[in-house]
């Protein structure tokens, strides 16, 4: 090891290679500028091909302002039309932008890490854009007026109609989080229920509030034809209470690890669904903290077995037992090619952490007591967080150490 550390621990990088970092730097940030722009687009035509076709449907109809006139016939049509268009738009949208096509979802989606803050804000703008093109679309395309708008009916009142649309919103979010975000194996089938998530909460609440879910979907309408309503903030306040709902009873059921509790729903066979509970259990082992104690040399308990052989204890993760050889013949032949590879790797690992124990014998050394605190910083082995004091240098077990 040559050359002095820098402050936070690591070597100085060479004078040849900083060009090629900050170009590396430069690509990465025109490549993040592309697909922002890919994705803006692909939500402002997605969101109006969406609205436009919705809007269309709710258009032929003959609803009026007014929904107390409104019967089955026409609901029914109605929450065709908007889980219908969003279905469609989804499955072709979702490789491009995400298929989102509404600000509550997106603002979900922030919320649990699925998209950036920065891209979340790109998504709403383009949306809200999309809304207004959508419903200029159809009132300039069809005769007569645009009857669109969301209002609440006869008989509800204002804080009715907020938790009505927060309570059908969560509906759609959740749907979105359980099969779109949370990928399974019928991930590549979350846009049929999006859609169908859709139309079951347009059935409840076009007649009471219109069925916005979606403040793009109301904010479109109002500024084509310049008219809102005193009561016109529900909708945006509503959805994004839904939306956090939403993501608070995932996240809860996140920490709880809900995909535990039935782990072979995503079998395709007995053999599958086996060996799924197989792995699950043996996560659950590994992630146990030793008996021993050796848990303390360590922040995190899958880490403890590699930490206890760096510093000279032998602690070994305990593995369930193998299936005896009768068991394994009722095994679809490739997870029983799983479980040879899956011992193949723990061998291997054990083997580097063996390997890695010799490396540091070899190359650590006590230093000496009258080595100055400056040497010491220069002539340090940096550990990581383990051993690291507040003075900055490194120690291994309370005692400073120099590479020979």
């Amino acid at each position: 090891m040559s050359g002095k550390l820098q402050q936070n621990g690591s070597l100085p990088l060479p004078a040849s290679a900083e060009p090629k970092i900050e170009q590396s730097k430069k690509q990465e940030r025109m490549t993040d500028l592309k697909n922002h722009f890919v994705a803006a687009i692909g939500e402002f035509v997605g969101t109006t091909m969406f609205l436009f076709m919705a809007f269309g449907g709710t258009n032929v109809a003959g609803v009026g302002t007014d929904t107390n006139g409104l019967n089955v016939n026409q609901i029914l049509f109605i929450s065709l039309a908007f889980g219908f268009s969003l279905l469609v738009n989804v499955w072709v949208f979702f490789r491009v932008s995400g298929g989102l096509f509404n600000p509550a979802v997106s603002l979900g989606l922030a919320l649990v890490g699925a998209i950036t803050p920065a891209r979340a804000v790109i998504l709403v703008i383009s949306q809200m854009i999309g809304g207004i093109c959508g419903s200029a679309l159809i009132y300039g395309l069809l005769p007569g007026r645009l009857n669109v708008r969301t209002t609440l009916s006869e008989g509800i009142s204002i804080s009715q109609g907020l938790f009505l649309e927060m309570f059908l919103t969560a509906m759609l979010m959740l749907t979105i989080l359980l099969l779109a975000a949370e990928k399974n194996k019928a991930t590549f089938l979350a846009p049929v229920a999006i859609g169908l998530a859709l139309f079951i909460c347009e059935m409840v609440g076009v007649y009471y509030t219109g069925g916005s879910l979606n403040p793009a979907r109301s904010f479109g309408p109002n500024v084509v034809l310049g008219e809102f309503e005193s009561s016109h903030w529900i909708y945006w306040l509503g959805p994004a209470m839904g939306s956090v709902l939403a993501v608070g009873f995932y996240l809860l059921m996140k920490a709880m690890h809900f995909e535990e509790v039935v782990p072979d729903q995503d079998a395709t066979s007995d053999a599958q669904g086996d060996h799924q509970k197989h792995l699950i259990a043996r996560k659950s082992k590994l992630s146990q903290k030793p008996s021993d104690g050796s848990h303390a040399l360590g922040t995190h308990n899958d880490d403890s077995r590699s930490m206890a052989t760096l510093y000279g204890n032998s602690v070994q993760a305990k593995h369930e037992p193998e299936p005896e050889e009768a068991d394994g013949e009722n095994l679809d032949p490739i997870y029983r090619r799983f479980d040879e590879l899956d011992a193949k790797l723990d061998a291997l690992l054990t083997q580097r952490e063996h390997t890695a124990q010799q490396s540091i014998s070899h190359r650590v050394k006590p230093a000496d007591k009258d080595v100055s605190n400056d040497e010491k910083l220069e002539q340090r082995v940096d550990f990581g967080d383990a051993g690291r004091e507040k003075d900055g240098t490194s120690t291994l077990l309370g005692r400073p150490y120099k590479v020979e």
